[in-house]
């Protein structure tokens, strides 16, 4: 006869599995709800008047009920290139150019420096962060007029720099970069690459700018909406009209608009076209956050 041996039985085996809490059971909240729909409504409803708006003629701009859209669309956006042989679409070139190099060089400095003031010891360390923290609470429009003395004294006005030089610069972005740096790249990795012999900018360039990824990308995003929105700086740099960015080329077709009616539409749809780049921009690049907040969830 086979002898059979007993399996004891533990207490930790027979302990019920935790119960994993599914999606479907989390609790609803129908205000909440309801105040996302509002706040998403509020924000959105400019969108839509402006889209509605840039379908109607001059005529029926200022005649016709609000939501009531129209067929001439292809009308104003064909009016609105031929104004000036094409300026319109040099105003663009020029916004995603200030926006875009500007809006990379930002996001660039602020990841060196943001990296080193998290993950470096100097002297004089908390005294520059705690200038940088100051300089975010300082709006840029009061900076506008020493930065056009400053350019003026070394000829740069009205040149392409005049606008990209003090977009470099985001006192911001810096301090997201240091969060970023402090939270997503761990000492110990930096540590082991020092080890295998790699060197400070090797190591900030191939270890730390990876994992930093997701920071970088938010960065980006905000600075190239602000330089694209950016009015102040352009209108005081340049006097140019062919260096103008978008938001300052329409300001001006706006003003005339006062003595020709007829600009209005063009302003209508001039600044609806100007809203596609930033919807596309956000949308091409928010799968950079998805793929870091499941990185993340899946090392937690």
């Amino acid at each position: 006869m086979a002898l059979t041996t007993a399996v004891p039985v533990t207490p930790a085996a027979t302990k019920p599995a935790p119960r994993v809490r599914r999606r479907g059971n989390l609790r609803r909240s129908p205000t909440a709800t309801v105040l996302l729909l509002l706040g998403a409504a509020y924000c959105l409803f400019p969108v839509l008047w402006v889209l509605i708006a840039s379908t109607k003629s001059a005529g029926e701009l200022f005649s016709t009920l609000t939501l009531s859209p129209s067929t001439h669309l292809f009308d104003n956006v064909r009016t609105l290139s031929d104004y000036r042989g094409g300026l319109y679409w040099r105003w663009i070139v020029n916004s995603a150019l200030y926006a875009g190099v500007g809006g990379a060089a930002s996001m660039l400095v602020s990841a060196m420096a943001g990296f080193a003031l998290a993950k470096y010891t100097f002297p004089g360390k908390s005294a520059i962060f705690n200038v940088i923290l100051a300089g975010v609470l300082v709006p840029g429009v009061l900076l506008a007029v020493p930065q056009y003395l400053l350019l003026a004294k070394v000829g740069m006005t009205n040149t392409y720099w005049s606008v990209l030089l003090p977009s470099i610069i985001s006192p911001y972005g810096i301090y997201l970069c240091r969060i970023f740096a402090a939270a997503a790249v761990p000492t110990d990795v930096l540590e082991a690459a020092r080890i295998d012999g790699a060197g400070d900018w090797r190591t900030f360039g191939r270890v730390a700018l990876p994992m930093m990824r997701g920071g970088l990308v938010t960065v980006f995003l905000f600075q190239f909406v602000a330089i694209w929105n950016n009015f102040m700086l352009p209108y005081i740099m340049l006097g140019d009209d062919h260096l103008y960015p978008v938001t300052v080329g329409l300001s001006g077709l706006l003003n005339q608009g006062a003595s020709q009616p007829a600009m209005y539409t063009s302003v209508v749809t001039g600044a609806l076209l100007s809203i596609i780049p930033l919807v596309a921009l956000f949308l091409g690049l928010q799968r950079y956050w998805r793929v870091d907040l499941g990185a993340g969830a899946v090392k937690a």
